[in-house]
């Protein structure tokens, strides 16, 4: 794998946040294709100096990037199909007659076609891979062993079944019955070649991407949920780290309490850790995890990172989020252990919505940056936490986050108190409150500055990545790269210079 030095996160820099299935191309989602590096060209060209993802592991319900089946394997569909017909395992893709839509992901079309053209690549490469490709993929299935036999067991067995719930497998699959484990390894082993093949070829176009990036000076940001899948690999695999009853359902899971937003709080399902039981193993299910997060990126933001202060426990049976407690998490201890392993840690933490000082705390002691959002400071005074003369050094500035609207679409909704404080503030109308925003980003003592290319490019609400609380209709959105223009470039690329933040140059100054 490709690895460089631990990224120093007190850098000024700024970056872009577009998701990899969001990046254009033929095959009906973004992927590690040539449009990635492409990508790359562009944001190199404007000054960026990090390109931010979501989740880069296998999506779950409501194509959330956020709740996949694997913590550890990558997404199988962000897979490029360039690079195999290139090694001759397969032929240049055929597109289905009607084609794919190039504005939006159609996840019911192209994930099943997709997976035909790596079934295809899988054959090929059975069939006509060289003595040193069959090596490196031998060598790589020994050195990712420990989460890759676990994923690809799970997947080969739960396929068939047509992703049934593994706690409904039979009893003898569900609790890993030695015998059960070895002959389903004897009945699925093409299948389980399958599934290993494709996360190999995950990996050697990842470090590809990366040291693409990397060498022109653009860093990487992924992207790691605090929490797993019930239905995930890593559940299934170590049970008796999550807080599951003896048939495994889940006697508690996460969640966030009622508030102004949410009258019956959120429900999100996901089962609670036994951070007793992680920490008699010295935490080394988070170590491994994060070990496997910093070989496809140099630094990543860690979700809801209040939950390792205090977290939100809601018990299994109830259907909201009304009804809930909140438990101490495992704090410092948790970070340290995973340091002690790993050194210094890249992270940033997202530590927005119902923060308490221990959270504030435990982001300072870690020495993580945490987040702030400028949308979000327009609803009270110039003392509003998340007005720029309010940030510390230590942060990164967001002019919004795949969970919130665009910046234009947030103009367009706001209430007039709101649109009138922005206005003056930003000294901005509606046409170009989207450089406005990036200018007061950039111009601010936050190190590092974000934004979505949603807001660098003026799109409207229409364009946004995620609604939470909304299943169905998420995670779609797609850039074209006739919505780029050159001046897209030039004036990002002056306001990144001029504040610091990229190479005067682009300033172009007489």
């Amino acid at each position: 794998m490709y690895e460089t030095a631990r990224m120093d996160l007190n850098q000024r820099l700024a970056g872009v946040l577009l998701h990899i299935t969001s990046l254009p191309g033929p095959h009906g989602m973004g992927d590690f294709g040539p449009d990635a590096y492409r990508y790359v060209d562009w944001l190199q060209s404007a000054g960026q100096g990090l390109w931010q993802w979501l989740p880069s592991t296998p999506i779950g319900p409501g194509d959330s990037p956020y709740q996949g089946v694997s913590a550890f394997a990558g997404s199988p569909w962000m897979v490029a199909f360039e690079p195999l017909v290139a090694k001759g395992w397969m032929s240049a893709p055929q597109l289905p007659p009607e084609g794919f839509d190039a504005s939006r992901v159609d996840y019911g079309r192209v994930l099943p076609w997709r997976e035909q053209q790596l079934r295809a690549a899988e054959a090929g490469f059975r069939a006509k891979a060289s003595a040193a490709e069959r090596a490196e993929f031998t060598a790589w299935c020994a050195s990712q062993a420990d989460w890759l036999e676990d994923y690809a067991l799970f997947m080969a067995i739960r396929s068939p079944r047509g992703g049934q719930p593994w706690w409904l497998w039979p009893q003898d699959l569900a609790r890993r019955e030695p015998a059960a484990l070895a002959a389903a390894r004897q009945e699925h082993a093409a299948e389980i070649g399958f599934w290993r093949f494709v996360q190999w070829c995950f990996d050697w176009q990842v470090a590809g991407l990366k040291r693409y990036a990397n060498e022109r000076g653009v860093r990487i940001m992924g992207d790691l949920p605090i929490f797993v899948a019930h239905d995930s690999a890593d559940c299934w695999a170590r049970p008796d780290l999550y807080d599951l009853d003896e048939q495994f359902q889940t006697v508690t899971v996460a969640g966030v309490p009622p508030d102004a937003l949410s009258a019956e709080g959120q429900r999100w399902g996901n089962p609670l850790y036994r951070w007793d039981r992680m920490a008699a193993e010295d935490y080394a299910w988070w170590t491994a995890r994060v070990r496997r997060a910093l070989s496809s990126a140099d630094v990543f933001r860690i979700d809801h990172f209040r939950g390792f202060a205090g977290y939100y426990e809601i018990p299994g049976s109830s259907p909201d989020a009304k009804q809930g407690v909140w438990r101490t998490g495992p704090g410092k201890a948790l970070f340290d252990a995973i340091e002690k392993a790993l050194g210094p840690l890249p992270i940033v933490a997202e530590d927005l919505g119902f923060i308490t000082e221990d959270v504030h705390a435990l982001r300072d002691d870690c020495g993580f940056p945490g987040m702030k959002i400028l949308q979000f400071g327009f609803g009270g005074d110039g003392t509003h936490e998340f007005l720029p003369q309010m940030w510390p050094r230590a942060a990164v500035a967001y002019t919004g986050t795949h969970d919130n609207d665009t910046v234009l679409g947030w103009w367009r909704n706001a209430s007039a108190r709101e649109r009138a404080f922005a206005g003056a503030y930003l000294a901005c109308g509606e046409h170009d409150v989207h450089w406005a925003m990036i200018r007061a980003c950039c111009n601010s003592v936050a190190n590092m500055a974000v934004f979505p290319m949603q807001d660098v490019l003026g799109l409207g609400g229409e364009h946004r990545m995620n609604v939470p609380g909304i299943l169905g209709g998420n995670w779609a959105w797609r850039l074209r790269w006739d919505m780029v223009d050159a001046e897209h470039s030039r004036v990002l690329g002056l306001i990144t210079a001029a504040s610091g933040r990229a190479d005067v140059s682009l300033m172009r100054l007489p």
